[in-house]
C-alpha cells in the first residue's frame, strides 16, 4: 500500500455501508445511492447508535437499501415494508425504525399501509424514492407516473390522475412531511436528519433519476440531464400547502419542508388513553425485549 493510499482520507459513509456488498447494483445515473449517502450522513447527524436503528424496505430498486446498510435491516415482501416495520416500531419503541423503498412499493401494492400507518402516527421515517416509474420490474407505471408519461403499460401516455404524496401524506396527518431532489442534498440531509429526531411518521420524498427505464422510453436523456432539470425547475417553499405541490410531466417542482406538526405518536397515545381509562392500574406499554 502506497503512503498516499495509506494517508487517504476515509469516505464517512463507509461505516455504514456492507462495503463487501460494494460496488452496487444500481445503474449509472440512478439517484439511489445519492439519497443514500444523504442518509448516512443525517444518521451521523442526528447521532443514532446503529444498534437502535432498524432499516425495513419492500421489493425493488430501492428497496436494496436494505442490503447495503450495516445495520439491522430488513428486506421485506412487495408493499409490506411499512406492515412489517409497524410491528418492528411497536415492539422496540425506543429504537428508530426507518423504511427505505420506492414510489410503487410503497403508494401501490404498499398503499394501503402507507395510509394507515401516518393516520395511526406510527414512530417511523418513511424515505420514498421517486423515480415515477417500477424500475426492476419492468418500468410499469405507477401511481406516481406522471399524466402523459410513458410507461411499459402506458405505451401511449399515462392518463390517469396521479398522487400528490405530500398532500396525501398531509391528509393522513403525518408529523413531518418533505420533499426534495437528489440534487439538494444538503437540504435532504438536514430533512432527513430533523425526521430522524422525531418521534411519530415522518415522510420525506425524494426524486429520483431513473435514466435506464424512465428516462429513456420518455427521450430526457441520462441522469445528468434529469440533475440539470431539478436544479432549473425546483422552487423552493418552505410551508407550501401541499394541495399545490402535485407534480406534471417536466413541469416545475416545488421542493421543500412542507409539514411539521405536533401530534403524539400511536405508542404515546395508547399510553395516556388507557391511564385515563384504568388509572393506577395501567402499566405503560414499552414493548417487548
Amino acid at each position: 500500500m502506497s503512503e498516499a493510499t495509506a494517508n487517504a482520507p476515509t469516505n464517512p459513509v463507509e461505516n455504514l455501508l456492507r462495503m463487501e456488498r460494494i460496488p452496487h447494483i444500481w445503474c449509472p445515473g440512478c439517484g439511489i445511492g445519492t439519497s443514500v449517502n444523504c442518509f448516512a450522513r443525517a444518521i451521523e447527524k442526528a447521532a443514532i447508535d446503529f444498534d437502535d436503528l432498524h432499516v425495513v424496505s419492500g421489493i425493488g430498486c430501492s428497496g436494496r437499501v436494505a442490503g447495503y446498510v450495516a445495520v439491522d435491516s430488513f428486506h421485506t415482501t412487495h408493499g409490506r415494508a411499512i406492515a412489517f416495520a409497524t410491528g418492528l416500531a411497536l415492539s422496540r419503541p425506543k429504537s428508530k425504525v426507518v423504511v427505505y423503498s420506492g414510489d410503487g412499493d410503497l403508494s401501490a401494492i404498499g398503499g394501503n399501509h402507507l395510509i394507515h400507518a401516518a393516520r395511526r402516527n406510527i414512530d417511523m421515517t418513511v424515505i420514498c424514492v421517486n423515480n415515477f416509474t417500477y424500475g426492476m420490474t419492468g418500468g410499469q407505471v405507477t401511481p406516481t407516473t406522471p399524466q402523459t408519461a410513458k410507461a411499459t403499460t402506458t405505451p401511449y401516455g399515462n392518463w390517469e390522475d396521479t398522487f400528490n404524496l405530500p398532500n396525501l401524506m398531509d391528509a393522513c396527518g403525518a408529523r413531518f412531511v418533505a420533499r426534495w431532489t437528489v440534487y439538494h442534498v444538503r437540504k435532504l440531509i438536514r430533512s432527513m436528519t430533523k425526521a430522524l429526531k422525531m418521534n411519530g411518521f415522518t415522510f420525506i420524498e425524494v426524486l429520483a433519476p431513473c435514466p435506464t427505464l424512465y428516462q429513456r422510453r420518455n427521450k430526457l436523456g441520462d441522469g445528468v440531464a434529469m440533475m440539470r432539470y431539478y436544479k432549473e425547475r425546483s422552487t423552493i417553499k418552505n410551508g407550501a400547502p401541499t394541495a399545490d405541490v402535485g407534480l406534471g410531466f417536466q413541469d416545475d417542482i416545488i421542493v421543500g419542508e412542507f409539514v411539521e406538526r405536533e401530534r403524539p405518536s400511536f405508542t404515546e397515545n395508547y399510553n395516556a388513553r388507557m391511564k385515563a381509562v384504568l388509572g393506577d392500574a395501567f402499566v405503560p406499554y414499552e414493548g417487548t425485549k
